[in-house]
């Protein structure tokens, strides 16, 4: 029997300050070999709101879990009218200085591989080449009967013309790409069907209390085994398919850097957190290294 997700973390003991010294990075940076694990914190700078700091989304809105989207129709009809309506705005989201500089350490040959717990494409858009999603990305849609994948912006297409005229005011967007709707607004709303078999179809991304794939959280061990250094950007590491690798850098003696305004559930296995805004961080960092950061927006080729 799965147990509900874990949505929230209370520290059980005394932590460590953050710092606001980013030259750990800097020289992490400059030996190589590093692994960057990202959260939605690295995307706020892209107007995407994160789960847990400060008005993240937790304060108002509760994720679709697995369990309700695969145990009923109105709770498929609810996430498919927020989602379709967030998708409009999420879509749009583009790379901010935070990817941009990911990219850049990237391009340098500084990263030895990128996993993101974010489902935005930001990463690719930005010109990151072979980042692993470990959450899945809301660009993909599958069936859960037939298993076959299809593009989001097809699905799209599909509710518009199902849903004319459908397009109520959202309270917020939030970091999954669900908009803040109320069930009035949400009204009868048509959800379409694989155009295959006519079963139901569902983002690719991991729900609230699904299960990573085990080839995926494998595939992540295997880099984090080839890292010199893990360096997490924006996560409060709160649920355990981020924590797990954080636990592992620091078992396997690597040293993990954590740069994220508020405390997380990691801080215990880490050499040291740097609270700073990622943006301004990062490509501080990048300046000191003698390394250009090229426009977010310019250097992939968008969503």
């Amino acid at each position: 029997m799965r147990m509900r997700p874990t949505l929230s973390w209370t520290p059980t003991e005394d932590l460590p300050p953050g710092t606001t010294d980013p030259l750990p990075v800097a020289d992490a940076l400059r030996f190589g070999g590093v692994l960057v694990l990202s959260g939605a914190g690295l995307s706020t700078e892209s107007g995407i709101p994160d789960y847990r700091g400060e008005g993240g989304s937790l304060s108002r809105h509760t994720p679709m879990t697995y369990q309700d989207f695969v145990g009923g129709e109105q709770a498929r009809r609810r996430y498919w009218a927020r989602s379709h309506l967030g998708w409009r705005t999420f879509g749009r989201a583009r790379p901010n200085a935070g990817h941009g500089a990911v990219a850049a350490f990237a391009r340098h040959g500084l990263l030895t591989g990128v996993i993101t717990q974010n489902v935005d494409g930001l990463h690719q858009a930005a010109g990151t080449e072979g980042v692993v999603e470990l959450h899945g990305s809301l660009d993909r849609v599958v069936c859960l009967s037939c298993g076959a994948f299809g593009p989001r912006r097809e699905l799209a297409r599909r509710l518009e013309e199902a849903n004319a005229g459908f397009a109520p005011v959202a309270a917020a967007i939030n970091p999954d790409g669900d908009a803040d709707l109320t069930d009035e607004q949400v009204g009868d709303f048509r959800v379409v069907p694989c155009t295959l078999c006519g079963g139901i179809l569902k983002p690719d991304v991991v729900f609230f209390g699904e299960a990573v794939p085990a080839a995926r959280v494998e595939h992540c061990r295997e880099l984090v085994r080839a890292a010199n250094c893990l360096l997490v950007l924006g996560s409060s590491l709160t649920v355990m398919s981020g924590l797990r690798f954080v636990r592992q850098a620091a078992q396997e003696g690597k040293p993990v850097l954590i740069v994220n305004r508020d405390a997380t559930r990691g801080d215990v296995h880490a050499v040291t957190r740097i609270a700073l805004p990622l943006g301004t961080t990062l490509t501080t960092v990048a300046d000191g290294l003698g390394i250009p950061v090229e426009d977010g927006a310019a250097a992939g080729t968008g969503q």
